[in-house]
């Protein structure tokens, strides 16, 4: 009889985070596990799911902002209210739950209050804040399994023998990107959620910079802000009017179409300023051969291999990326092969299946 898995999870779009749910879901061995999803709200990614056949449902569900790393928010983060969680998780008969990412605050108390196992998917870097840290720290290492995206994510818990390090899997796999060699004008995108740390802003000032603006190169910004969070754009776009970008950085929004847009560009850059977990959107244009430029820190150089696979810069430093970016523009043989050579090994070693057997191993060990 197969085991329900009650999988949380914090959003319902369809940015990295949710298709990594999605690739869960979908691929977990029916004959071992039930899925059934829980997200706080209906959106695109509950149609993807039952789409897939995927069970799923909407319940309320506490989970951590980052304004709320601190003291006033303890009491509410630490006894949330799954009352309803709770009888939906006993009317499916759920052996274990997961929460999809350590955002979510209800999964920690429902599989005590089930008398369930307990694995919690890691998928932040976070500030190390005085006080507030240390006690946020203790509560995720309560779980009775903290699987982390990197690393550099299980380096926030080093020492704690119930971590293990589980890389995403290629939720999609785009089609390999042709060459670029005959459009007029070097193309860079930067791809998912539009924030105040995702270095949106970086490729702007790198595109004012001489070595791109001497060849007029155009940045693409794929992406948008999360709901009722639009300070980040409304700056950007003020940053695009201060630098006289004009449509040399053109903001698209959400990229329905990834295949089309991977096809259009030269490169892909990933500016973050700060250290970022494992970009599934790094993951997926390297998947599809087309170079990646790579802010050095958090996860990415566990993906990118500086001059190899990719090419990996100094954090928030426009001028370093702009370089980076022209050495790619000015030698298209070499961007060519460093796409190819990504393609070949992030396929290889971030397969999904990779990732569904390593959680499935973890379930498996905690349900025996």
């Amino acid at each position: 009889m197969p085991e329900t898995i009650l999988l949380l999870h914090s959003s319902a779009g369809r940015y990295g985070a949710d298709r990594q749910l999605l690739a869960l879901a979908a691929g977990l061995d029916r004959d071992r596990f039930t899925p059934v999803a829980v997200l706080p709200e209906r959106g695109e990614l509950a149609e993807l799911l039952e789409a897939a056949g995927v069970e799923t449902a909407l319940a309320p569900l506490t989970v951590l902002r980052r304004a709320e790393l601190g003291p006033r928010a303890a009491a509410r983060l630490l006894r949330p209210d799954v009352g309803e969680l709770e009888s939906l998780a006993r009317a499916r008969g759920a052996a274990l739950v997961h929460s999809n990412t350590s955002v979510i605050v209800s999964g920690h108390r429902l599989a005590a209050a089930l008398g369930v196992p307990h694995v919690l998917h890691v998928r932040e870097l976070y500030p190390r804040i005085p006080l507030a840290w240390p006690l946020w720290r203790r509560r995720l290492l309560g779980a009775d399994r903290v699987l982390c995206v990197s690393h550099a994510v299980a380096a926030q818990f080093s020492g704690s023998e119930n971590v293990a390090v589980v890389h995403d899997g290629l939720a999609q796999v785009p089609p390999r990107a042709e060459p670029s060699t005959e459009r007029d004008t070097f193309t860079v995108a930067v791809l998912g959620r539009i924030s105040d740390w995702k270095g949106q802003d970086v490729l702007a000032r790198a595109l004012a910079e001489p070595p791109l603006a001497a060849i007029g190169a155009v940045g693409l910004v794929a992406g948008a802000p999360w709901p009722g969070a639009d300070r980040p754009l409304a700056e950007l776009e003020r940053l695009r009017e201060t630098l006289g970008l004009s449509d040399r950085l053109r903001i698209l929004g959400f990229a329905d179409d990834l295949d089309r847009l991977l096809g259009a560009v030269d490169a892909v850059a990933v500016p973050s300023t700060r250290p970022d977990p494992f970009p599934n959107a790094a993951l997926e244009a390297a998947a599809a051969g087309v170079p990646v430029v790579a802010a050095a820190h958090g996860g990415l150089p566990e993906m990118l291999r500086d001059g190899e696979t990719g090419l990996l810069v100094e954090p928030g430093d426009p001028r370093a990326l702009a370089a980076a970016l022209r050495s790619l523009a000015d030698d298209p043989a070499r961007a060519e092969a460093l796409g190819a050579a990504a393609a070949n090994d992030v396929r290889a070693r971030f397969s999904a299946e990779r990732m569904l057997a390593a959680v499935q191993a973890h379930y498996a060990a905690l349900l025996d």
